[in-house]
């Protein structure tokens, strides 16, 4: 997405670039009372609007959204070790979406851990309504759960230390041991990018960071976004070059429910319409990347969605 590229120097130095509203929070850190505030003033759906038996009718009835998502990723869902509250892009949305099933207040949220290897099992085996996190549309995984959104776009970058003058863009990745998560769609990417690359995989993000840290990768390939939320509160790491694919988050949700998809689909136009998504935006990602709130993908423009 062109407006990280264009702030990645702001990003790697913690913010200093930030605007002035979010100016009175440190950089990569979440200000709760406005976080809460923006989820409490976001839409709550007409009660006519949900039909008894339905996806949304389960959950309001059980006053609670199960949600699949992350806990260990700065700006998009990191949980904080002293209260337990999971916060972020991608956790406040969750609570979004409960809100206006439940029209309750924040925190109606459950939050299961998942990872790429675990998403679409937990939602086939209905232990999460859905998936909020920094899930890439494909098509092969279109075949197995539903997307709603898309609901953010991105691209894969490129992660390597501080001092690192020798990686600048995908081509020099050839002949590196290149770090990337297992089962991620970058792992096709760099393939096809850099086929001499030598690449390993791990499950979590933090542990492709730390293979990067320590030497026993050259670089860490996955989507710009999360490399930056990575960066912004490790400075012994930086971000290079621009994105060299395109890729799209979506709310993963069960397959066979259209009623589901399309409940949630209004949902986000509703939130992009009254700008709740912007201000959830510039309340997380916006303390770290400059500028306004970047114009939301149009809903059903990526295959698979």
């Amino acid at each position: 997405m062109g407006v990280l590229v264009t702030v990645l120097a702001c990003v790697v130095a913690l913010g200093g670039c930030a605007d002035s509203d979010a100016a009175s929070v440190l950089p990569g850190t979440t200000d709760v009372n406005r976080y809460d505030a923006i989820i409490m003033n976001s839409p709550v759906a007409d009660p006519a609007s949900i039909t008894p038996g339905s996806w949304a009718d389960r959950i309001r009835q059980r006053g609670t959204l199960n949600v699949g998502s992350g806990d260990t990723l700065p700006l998009f869902a990191l949980r904080d070790p002293t209260t337990g509250r999971v916060t972020g892009f991608d956790a406040g949305l969750a609570e979004m979406l409960a809100h206006y099933i439940t029209g309750k207040p924040t925190n109606d949220v459950a939050i299961t851990p998942v990872t790429v290897d675990t998403r679409e099992t937990l939602l086939r085996n209905g232990t999460v309504d859905a998936v909020v996190a920094t899930y890439s549309i494909t098509p092969e995984r279109a075949a197995k759960v539903a997307f709603a959104g898309p609901y953010y776009s991105s691209g894969d970058a490129i992660m390597v230390t501080a001092g690192d003058g020798a990686i600048h863009g995908v081509g020099d990745l050839n002949g590196k041991t290149v770090a990337t998560q297992s089962n991620s769609t970058a792992v096709l990417a760099l393939r096809a990018a850099a086929p001499a690359a030598h690449v390993v995989t791990f499950e979590h993000d933090p542990e492709c960071v730390a293979a990067v840290q320590q030497g026993r990768a050259d670089a860490y390939v996955l989507d710009q976004v999360i490399l930056v939320s990575d960066a912004s509160t490790n400075p012994g790491v930086k971000v290079v070059g621009e994105p060299f694919t395109r890729e799209s988050y979506g709310i993963g949700l069960p397959l066979g429910d259209p009623a589901a998809k399309a409940f949630v689909n209004e949902w986000l136009r509703k939130i992009y319409a009254n700008g709740s998504w912007a201000k959830l935006w510039k309340a997380t990602l916006g303390t770290v990347v400059s500028g306004a709130a970047p114009t939301p993908p149009a809903i059903g423009s990526v295959v698979g969605s």
